[in-house]
């Protein structure tokens, strides 16, 4: 930043990737446990319900199951991800998705920073917003780096600070987040962000709530934050779109 540039006192508005920015129907995830279960009965030479149930655990312990596989096994993150990440048929599931791609876009920039924040790696992360025709939405992604000597994944306090580092946020009072875990959202909220917990249709609210609001779809964050979009803007393309079909 030159002497005569401006500090930037945007706040950083938090997305969320996988089962947020795309609904849970699609079952990535259950296809990114497959390949996971798999990678666990080849790798470490485990029946198929041993290899399930260890992938469970270090997920609840660990956030991430690669997480417990670095600190308890020899192996290469990069090629874990290749082998699950990024061996997902993503292609043949995600598509553009106009209406998420409208909702970003009349978020108001000059007041607000799109960022991305992923436990994900980055080949994915990036893979999943250009399928659906967002990447130049967001101005920056914080992800697990699988190259780094130590992991670093939500709902870890360290996680947290280095996408307030990266996305220049000052204090938690700049960031807000929508993610569709529980976890992941009281884990932010203890920081003092701004917490949007995406739940899905058919989800039963949890009897704790995880942020200060709850949505089932990423439209809502048009009325709860309606200051962070271009006044009008959505009834603006409307008219647009009408006309163009007179």
């Amino acid at each position: 930043m030159s002497a005569a540039s401006s500090p930037d006192r945007r706040s950083v508005f938090f997305f969320d990737i996988d089962n947020c920015l795309y609904p849970r129907s699609l079952r990535i995830q259950e296809l990114m446990q497959e390949l996971i279960d798999s990678y666990f009965v080849r790798h470490l030479s485990l029946p198929a319900s041993d290899a399930r149930a260890l992938h469970a655990r270090y997920y609840k312990d660990y956030g991430l199951a690669i997480s417990g596989l670095v600190k308890h096994h020899t192996i290469d993150p990069l090629a874990y991800n290749r082998e699950v990440d990024d061996a997902l048929p993503l292609d043949d599931v995600i598509k553009p998705d106009p209406q998420l791609r409208r909702l970003l876009e009349d978020m108001d920039r000059s007041k607000v920073k799109m960022w991305l924040f992923t436990n994900a790696h980055i080949t994915h992360a990036r893979r999943v917003v250009r399928l659906l025709g967002v990447e130049d939405c967001f101005e920056g992604v914080t992800y697990c780096d699988y190259a780094a000597k130590v992991l670093l994944a939500k709902p870890h306090k360290e996680m947290f600070e280095k996408a307030e580092r990266e996305a220049g946020a000052s204090k938690g009072e700049e960031c807000y987040f929508v993610d569709d875990s529980a976890l992941n959202c009281r884990h932010a909220n203890e920081r003092g962000w701004t917490v949007v917990h995406k739940l899905e249709e058919e989800d039963s609210a949890p009897e704790s709530k995880a942020g200060r609001y709850q949505i089932r779809d990423l439209e809502e964050l048009r009325s709860i934050f309606p200051q962070f979009f271009v006044k009008g803007s959505e009834s603006a393309r409307d008219q647009k779109e009408t006309s163009s079909q007179l």
